[in-house]
């Protein structure tokens, strides 16, 4: 497994935790429809939560909450369209974007967008 993916799977697996311990109820993680996929799909206070993880063990290529493009964005919103298709019950919708910065010896920061637009 490479270096990349590495970060990324323990980004999620930290940001399940970080979000379980912010009262969110975890619904998916990884769901995929065709080529879209959303990192965790969660609920909090009757609302679905469809929120992209972006992790970086370090800032030299910038934060990590800035490295998502327009792209990724219409992507998480195509798939989220589908689950909400597959799952009617869920009304209300939020796009959140949870960025993750693993500094070698220093404290994880966590940075919680809520309510994202594209």
């Amino acid at each position: 497994m490479n270096n990349n993916k590495a970060t990324g799977n323990k980004g999620e697996q930290l940001a399940a935790k970080y979000l379980e311990e912010k009262g969110f109820a975890i619904i998916a993680t990884n769901w995929r429809y065709r080529f879209w996929e959303v990192d965790i799909i969660a609920s909090k206070e009757n609302l679905l939560h469809f929120i992209e993880v972006k992790t970086r063990t370090s800032d030299k290529f910038g934060n990590p909450e800035e490295s998502i493009g327009k792209k990724k964005m219409q992507n998480l919103r195509n798939a989220a369209e589908e689950y909400q298709y597959l799952h009617p019950e869920w009304k209300y919708i939020q796009f959140d974007v949870l960025a993750i910065t693993m500094n070698y010896g220093q404290p994880i920061e966590y940075l919680l967008l809520e309510d994202v637009y594209f």
